[in-house]
C-alpha cells in the first residue's frame, strides 16, 4: 500500500510540474563577447586618429618615453633623480583621466621568491603613492609586483641587478 501511495504522489508531483501549454516565450539576446569589455564598458582598440590614441603617441617622446624607476638595493624610496620623471607622468595622467597606468615593481633575484614579490609590491605602491599625491586618481593607477620574474639583465653582477630593481609603468594599449 505504502509503495503505491510513493508512486502516485510521484505522479501527481511530476503531472503538477508540467507546462500550461500557453505560447512560447521568445528566448534572450545572447551577448555579443568578441570585443574586449572592462567594467561593463566596450573598449576599442586605441589608435592615432582619437583623442586617447593622439594623448598615447604623446607618451612615446621626450620625458615620457622614459618608463622605468630604478631603486638601490633592498629599497623602496623613489630617488631625487626620478622625481621629475614622475612628475612628468603624474601630470600626463591629470591632463588625460582616462588613461590608466600599470606600475610593475620588480626586485633582482638575491632573495627569497616571497621576498622579493613583497619588495616589488612595495617599490610599485610607492610610485603609485606618488603619482597621486600629484594629481593623478587611485582608480587611474594600477600597482603590481612581478618580484624577480621579468628581469632585463640576468648576470650576477651589480651592473646587471640595478637593472632589475625598478618599477616599470606601462599605459592602456600597453599591457
Amino acid at each position: 500500500m505504502r509503495k503505491k501511495l510513493m508512486i502516485v504522489l510521484g505522479a501527481a508531483l511530476i503531472a503538477g510540474c508540467g507546462t500550461t501549454g500557453g505560447p512560447e516565450q521568445p528566448g534572450a539576446d545572447v551577448e555579443d563577447r568578441s570585443a574586449k569589455r572592462v567594467d561593463g564598458a566596450q573598449v576599442k582598440p586605441v589608435t592615432a586618429d582619437d583623442q586617447m590614441g593622439t594623448a598615447l603617441a604623446a607618451t612615446r617622446q621626450g620625458e615620457l618615453a622614459k618608463r622605468s624607476v630604478f631603486f638601490d638595493y633592498d629599497s623602496y624610496v623613489i630617488k631625487d633623480e626620478f622625481k621629475s620623471l614622475v612628475e612628468a607622468h603624474a601630470r600626463f595622467l591629470v591632463a588625460n583621466p582616462k588613461v590608466k597606468m600599470l606600475i610593475q615593481g620588480n626586485a633582482d633575484e638575491r632573495g627569497s621568491r616571497e621576498y622579493n614579490l613583497a619588495l616589488g609590491q612595495k617599490r610599485a605602491e610607492a610610485l603609485k603613492k606618488m603619482l597621486t599625491l600629484l594629481g593623478a586618481r587611485e582608480e587611474q593607477v594600477e600597482a603590481v609586483s612581478l618580484g624577480e620574474e621579468k628581469p632585463r639583465c640576468s648576470e650576477a653582477n651589480e651592473a646587471c641587478w640595478s637593472q632589475n630593481r625598478r618599477d616599470d609603468m606601462l599605459y592602456t594599449g600597453e599591457f
